[in-house]
């Protein structure tokens, strides 16, 4: 059945919801609102506020939060049709007429419920056949209790390439592949996606298979990867699930707290340990769309990372997604675990009141953004600070809410300001020695270097040169492509990749995948990586992104890796080497002193060298041909 959003909004609009929830719930006038105790968890002082004029509900003790449709839903249990049916005849309402098109794809979307529950059903009896011991010691040296397996229905897939499609020959072999169950690969038959895996079924907000997790459990398959998830289906899009919020949503709004953690196995540890309210994505970094499914449930939940590198990197790029949504309440937390050690880990060897500890210590998004940012590199020279200040602010710049962008801009200002300015001790001052030829013999190239004259004007051609390229964006779509053409590169260089901010979008998408991807192999189990980014339509730049300027580290010839490696750190360094000199001309014009003008001189030097090894970058590609 189709309905539109404008039906809808009109339907909310003729139900008074304080009129409907009155019905179950004693409510109170309370100024221009209504007071109740919330009904979704036990409290004794009201904190479930109902506004008939916004057409919400909210508790600010559960954090449960929607409209009429979702109390009707949430609260009575009723099928989302069967709750607008109820509202319109309350509000004497026409429901719309079934369209066609809308009621083939309601049928489809059933029938591919029905093959994926009988797929559940098929992975449980054969986890406990015989197929299944190797699956079953698997779990046992886990610890996880039979309540554990049976709540989050393990399951095995037997080994063989055709087990699954045998088993479920009611169905048609177009439904298993439409599923996600079944692979096709051009010139060959299809056979079956799990084989010789411990499974685990992924389950939509009403509880119903779309999807499956399995884990390997042969270990002298290397080549395969460890865990493989279900393809995106019309059922399934990875992006927008997150793993157990179905059940973890209500312990969740008891606790207040929602714990996201990297993968399916650490949630159902944290469950077997007690700790109920543990999801996690599947397979990606966190995206846009599940924190704000997250934020529904409670408004602060607290990511879990590995203490690594990896898990430091997708810490931040959590962080970087999360900034541009911050409302008034809302945000992230973010725990750090001891490295090499997961949840799991934590759980059994220190006891579930240690990882409960760690939970309790977890950093404001702020804290990580500044310890991030002020670990990503040196800060020993005026400029260094400068570019983390710039950094910094560029970051804040991101956050859309007006009100979050001022008060992160003033809070990091002045944590800059206590970091940068802090006085120092100085030693006694120490006349210069002359020496012969260097009047007064003052040094003005920094500790202990003598003073070097600017470098020469760049020639004419690496001017032209720079002109074509534009704010260095064919630069980094030359290095976007070197890096797709050599995928172990990008591993390599992450830390470093990680530190760039695209300006173009299409640009910023491509580098988030590869990131992602790096840290994540499961996404690369089937053909090469430009297929992966083809299907996530992830355009590649070609020779066309940048024009006559040909570099060298694009061909495949001795020493193009350590131009690589070159071009990379150029593009982290030139923009805030830019941004701090900026800074450094604006310090000056207001601040005459030998000590701005130095430092804005040594930037600009720093600029002009960065100019020249762009051109040199250029010259290399064109001697080429």
């Amino acid at each position: 059945m189709s309905l539109s959003p404008q039906w809808l909004d009109e339907l909310r609009a003729r139900i008074s919801l304080s009129g409907v929830i009155g019905r179950s719930v004693r409510v109170q006038k309370a100024g221009r609102e209504f007071k109740a105790c919330c009904p979704f968890h036990n409290e004794k002082t009201p904190s479930f506020t109902i506004n008939d004029e916004k057409g919400f509900y909210h508790c600010f003790g559960c954090g449960a939060h929607g409209d009429v449709i979702r109390w009707m839903t949430d609260h009575q249990g009723l099928p989302f049709m069967e709750a607008v049916k109820e509202l319109a005849s309350q509000a004497g309402m026409e429901v719309p007429a079934p369209d066609p098109r809308a009621a083939m794809r309601a049928e489809q979307q059933k029938s591919l419920h029905d093959v994926m529950a009988a797929a559940q059903d098929f992975f449980v009896r054969s986890l406990a056949g015989e197929g299944g011991a190797e699956a079953r010691r698997y779990l046992a040296s886990r610890g996880f209790p039979q309540a554990i397996v049976r709540e989050f229905g393990f399951g095995y897939a037997p080994a063989g390439r055709q087990a699954l499609k045998e088993a479920l020959s009611a169905f048609p072999e177009a439904m298993l592949i439409e599923a996600g169950l079944r692979i096709v690969v051009e010139g060959k038959d299809p056979y079956d996606r799990f084989r010789d895996r411990l499974m685990l079924p992924i389950m939509d907000a009403r509880g119903r298979v779309i999807a499956f997790g399995g884990r390997i459990l042969a270990a002298d398959k290397t080549d395969a990867p460890k865990y493989l998830n279900s393809p995106d289906t019309p059922l399934f899009d990875k992006g927008r699930t997150v793993y157990n919020l179905h059940r973890a949503a209500p312990a969740a709004r008891s606790s207040n707290r929602i714990v996201v953690v990297e993968g399916y196995m650490d949630v159902v540890a944290l469950a077997a340990a007690g700790i109920a309210e543990a999801v996690a994505p599947l397979g990606t970094a966190l995206t846009e769309h599940q924190i704000e499914r997250l934020w529904r449930v409670t408004e602060c939940p607290t990511l879990c990372f590995d203490g690594d590198a990896a898990g430091q990197r997708a810490a931040m790029r959590a962080v970087v997604r999360a900034l541009p949504m911050l409302m008034p309440g809302h945000s992230l937390r973010i725990a750090v675990l001891p490295q090499g050690m997961d949840p799991d880990d934590i759980v059994k060897k220190q006891g579930p009141q240690a990882m409960e500890a760690l939970l309790a210590e977890a950093r404001s998004l702020i804290d990580v953004l500044w310890e991030a940012e002020k670990a990503a590199g040196p800060l020993d020279t005026p400029e260094d600070k400068a570019g983390f200040k710039a950094r910094l602010m560029a970051h804040a710049d991101t956050i859309q809410h007006p009100d979050i962008k001022a008060l992160y801009r003033s809070e990091l200002n002045q944590r800059f300001g206590d970091f940068a300015f802090a006085r120092r001790e100085r030693a006694p001052f120490q006349p210069a020695q002359r020496t012969g030829g260097q009047r007064g013999g003052a040094q003005r190239g920094g500790k202990g270097q003598p003073w070097k004259p600017a470098p020469p004007p760049l020639p004419a051609d690496a001017t032209a040169r720079m002109q074509k390229i534009g704010s260095h964006d064919a630069l980094l779509a030359a290095v976007l492509a070197a890096l797709v053409a050599r995928p172990a590169a990008i591993q390599r260089h992450a830390e470093t990749l990680a530190r760039l901010h695209p300006a173009q979008s299409s640009q910023a998408a491509l580098l988030d995948a590869l990131l992602a991807l790096a840290d994540s192999q499961d996404d690369l189990e089937e053909g090469r990586l430009l297929t992966i980014l083809g299907e996530r339509h992830l355009r590649v730049p070609s020779a066309m992104d940048f024009g006559e300027i040909r570099f060298g580290f694009l061909a495949q010839r001795e020493g193009s890796a350590e131009e690589l490696a070159d071009a990379i750190a150029l593009l982290v360094e030139f923009p805030e080497v830019e941004a701090a000199l900026e800074t450094a001309n604006q310090r000056y014009q207001s601040e005459l002193s030998p000590e701005t003008e130095a430092e804005k001189e040594r930037l600009r030097e720093r600029r002009l060298a960065l100019l020249a090894r762009l051109g040199q970058m250029g010259r290399a590609r064109a001697s080429l041909e």
